[in-house]
């Protein structure tokens, strides 16, 4: 009996002391999290996004973003580092391989001359021609080097407007992009930021920095500003490129049902936005409890606060308004991304799911 005794002391001595000092990669920073949001009012819950499509992806995952040429060739970049092409209102798309880019590309946009840029969270900010070659444009601006390219829009101009959605947390060195953006989340450090580069000089500098997690990027129609989404803190941001209020930022959305992600610009002055996940209620509930965070951080993997199945796509007008909303509560779609819109379809990106997700119009009552 005495030694069974001894041998739960210790244990739980043991397990005292890996839970308070066993090393781990955060530090995290007290902050005070904003209600839980229902699912009601502009995000009234409703299953439109249930009924999808699957696309196959030529054996491929995690369709993170999508966009289109402007001239029917729709684009997708996956897990694996590949960029698929298809024709975009084709009944039954079948996506190939386009171009190997190597790493994790997310975000893509393209220029005026028909090259598509990619942000690509290992290697920086990638530049692909039509003919297929690649090139890296950006890997730091003022001496501190692209953690995290994430997402990206392009002026008529030429102006790119670039997240960098954490300078601590790379990919490279924390295990992938889902891994890192956990451990940002957690952390609450603010090491986002969001870059200017212009593709005629190759002149880069910040313009907003101090974000949790900086991600979606969008200009509108007018080029007068554009959107970036904070992620780790469940809000929107307008950062102002013209007019009296031009360089400087604002709060549009400030509390969202969920961690926000890839915005992209749609018709008539809209915008889409993804949600990858619901909050999570864990991490609301410990956000001013910063040792807690800590050690929750050397739990398992698998019991720590992760992704959760609810594909969630909301529509946002130029005032930061909730225009409609488009959810899964069926869960036949995993970490919804974002969307982009073309003449009939809806296609909606994913972190890690192995297809493509699109919708008609029409079913999504558009």
């Amino acid at each position: 009996m005495k030694v069974v005794f001894k041998f739960v002391i210790t244990l739980v001595v043991l397990l005292v002391l890996y839970f308070s000092f066993w090393p781990v990669s955060v530090s995290p920073q007290a902050w005070q999290a904003p209600p839980p949001v229902p699912l009601e009012g502009d995000y009234a819950a409703n299953d439109l996004l249930s009924d999808l499509q699957a696309i196959p992806l030529d054996g491929l995952h995690g369709p993170e973003a999508v966009i289109d040429d402007g001239n029917g060739t729709a684009y997708t970049a996956t897990h694996d580092g590949w960029v698929l092409r298809w024709e975009a209102e084709a009944v039954s798309p079948i996506p190939e391989r386009w171009v190997d880019l190597g790493g994790r590309p997310l975000g893509m946009a393209f220029d005026a001359d028909g090259s598509l840029w990619v942000a690509n969270a290992y290697t920086g900010l990638q530049k692909v021609t039509p003919t297929g070659d690649v090139t890296l444009e950006l890997e730091s601006v003022d001496g501190v080097r692209l953690g995290f390219a994430d997402d990206l829009d392009i002026t008529s101009s030429g102006i790119i407007y670039l997240s960098d959605a954490s300078t601590k947390f790379s990919p490279v060195e924390f295990g992938g992009t889902l891994e890192a953006s956990l451990l940002d989340v957690n952390e609450q450090g603010m090491h986002g930021r969001v870059i200017e580069y212009s593709i005629a000089t190759g002149e880069a500098r910040v313009v907003m920095d101090g974000l949790t997690f900086a991600n979606g990027v969008a200009i509108s129609e007018d080029e007068s500003f554009f959107y970036v989404a904070e992620t780790g803190k469940y809000r929107l941001w307008r950062y102002w490129l013209s007019g009296e209020n031009a360089g400087q930022s604002e709060v549009v959305i400030d509390n969202m049902p969920g961690f926000p992600d890839n915005i992209h610009t749609g018709r008539d002055g809209r915008f889409w936005l993804g949600f990858t996940s619901p909050r999570s209620e864990p991490l609301d509930a410990l956000a001013a409890y910063p040792a807690l965070r800590k050690a929750m951080q050397r739990l398992p993997a698998s019991v720590r606060p992760n992704v959760q199945v609810y594909a969630h796509i909301v529509i946002i007008d130029s005032a930061g308004q909730i225009v409609r909303s488009f959810q899964d509560p069926n869960k036949q779609y995993e970490a919804s991304t974002g969307a982009w819109e073309t003449d009939n379809y809806v296609y909606v990106g994913s972190l890690t799911a192995p297809v493509l997700a699109r919708y008609t119009k029409a079913q999504l009552g558009l």
